[in-house]
């Protein structure tokens, strides 16, 4: 059995590391996998990115040019809207060349396939959905947008109030592409990305199942507290709370100004507390907090998120909208309990009052009696305790895998 992970990156944000830890778990497992991206982070042999001059240059302007008729809508919200319209088409021509017996796609934006690239794989699909883009106009967080349940149109992402604008193309271009695709299974990673997938116009009549997003739980599992504490050079009496994600200061949805107030409610001593942000530089305006707070930046390596996760006594994951939440599995992984809003795929990981604390959406005040009830729960071990036995029995890589291996064997059969 010969599988082709399809991503844009195989080590940059989520959806990347999402894709090649299941690309590694296969290769565990004995599953033929390789890994295409378009830019190359790792010196992974299996991973195929960009070698020659021109996929080179082509992976560096590609998202450029991809953006262009973005840019008529100059009133547009700061996050990602993708046309894929525009590719040089290389990608497309590898993954034929390679005849793998399916392809799996995960995150194809910023220049990496377009649309109509999809209908012309010659293989059957597995698309496994990291955010909402298969089944929109073009955004990739639908916050309380529902438009996408019939047609995308006068799109609020865009500031548009004109129905015939750019969402409404490039919903009409997915449907069209789709309708040309009879072997596609799709792939969410939570139950509310099913839902929504379910019961959109785009992706309604597709097979969609739910399989997460794995983790190595060997790799992320608990590390003694106060060691991991005196590694970081953190004091050892101090209750640590963590925050983290990619651009975790700067990306709105990922929630650090409802962080912030939230930790500014709670009714610690100042000395008692300190707050650990990753995944962000010190900010140049220092945040109005109460307590300590320390920038650690962005990590890569799976061992430093495993001490970083071990020293602290809860992680807070204040996202709007989670397709996963895989800080959550991760920190849980390493013994940690997690405090989120109870919204979107973090219900599928944390479970309220027995590894962590769902508190009622965007309700900084729930948000904040949530990071107290962990840190002065009775029983910490045993939330600890929960948190590590819910990913191992649920996210595990050998769990996962075997999933999606039973999926391609079932498509093969029936192909």
């Amino acid at each position: 059995m010969k599988i082709l992970i399809v991503n844009k990156y195989d080590k940059e944000g989520g959806a990347a590391i999402a894709a090649y830890r299941l690309h590694k778990s296969l290769l565990e497992v004995g599953v033929q996998s390789s890994m295409l991206v378009q830019k190359k982070i790792t010196d992974d042999y299996t991973v195929v990115g960009s070698v020659t001059i021109k996929q080179k240059l082509i992976s560096a302007i590609n998202y450029h040019v991809d953006q262009l008729p973005v840019f008529f809508y100059k009133n547009k919200s700061a996050d990602l809207f993708s046309p894929s319209w525009f590719s040089f088409g290389d990608i497309l021509k590898q993954i034929n060349a390679i005849q793998p017996d399916i392809v799996h796609l995960h995150w194809i934006c910023k220049g990496m396939l377009t649309i109509e690239d999809l209908a012309k794989i010659k293989v059957p699909i597995v698309w496994t959905l990291h955010d909402s883009w298969a089944f929109t106009g073009g955004c990739h967080i639908i916050r309380s947008c529902d438009k996408y349940l019939n047609v995308c149109e006068a799109c609020p992402e865009l500031m548009s109030n004109k129905p015939k604008d750019l969402s409404k193309k490039v919903f009409e271009r997915k449907r069209k592409a789709y309708s040309k695709i009879n072997k596609m299974t799709v792939v969410t990673v939570s139950k509310w990305l099913e839902s929504c997938a379910r019961n959109s116009t785009l992706l309604k009549d597709k097979e969609i199942i739910t399989i997460p997003n794995c983790i190595n739980t060997t790799a992320y599992k608990p590390l003694d507290k106060l060691l991991a504490k005196s590694i970081l050079n953190i004091n050892k009496s101090k209750k640590v709370i963590l925050f983290g994600a990619m651009s975790a200061v700067d990306d709105k949805n990922k929630g650090y100004s409802e962080l912030l107030e939230a930790i500014n409610k709670l009714k610690l001593k100042t000395d008692e507390v300190e707050l650990i942000v990753f995944g962000s530089a010190q900010p140049k305006k220092p945040p109005p907090l109460k307590y300590k707070v320390s920038f650690l930046g962005r990590f890569f390596d799976d061992i430093s998120l495993q001490i970083i996760y071990s020293a602290a006594d809860v992680m807070v994951v204040p996202s709007r909208q989670e397709s996963f939440g895989q800080t959550a599995s991760e920190s849980m992984s390493c013994g940690t309990p997690v405090v989120a809003f109870g919204t979107s795929g973090l219900v599928d990981i944390v479970e309220h009052k027995v590894n962590g604390y769902l508190a009622k959406p965007y309700d900084t005040i729930d948000l904040a009696n949530g990071i107290e009830w962990v840190l002065g729960h009775v029983n910490y071990k045993e939330l600890a305790e929960n948190a590590r036995e819910k990913v191992v029995r649920k996210f595990d890589s050998k769990i996962v895998s075997d999933a999606y291996v039973s999926l391609y064997q079932s498509m093969l059969s029936n192909n």
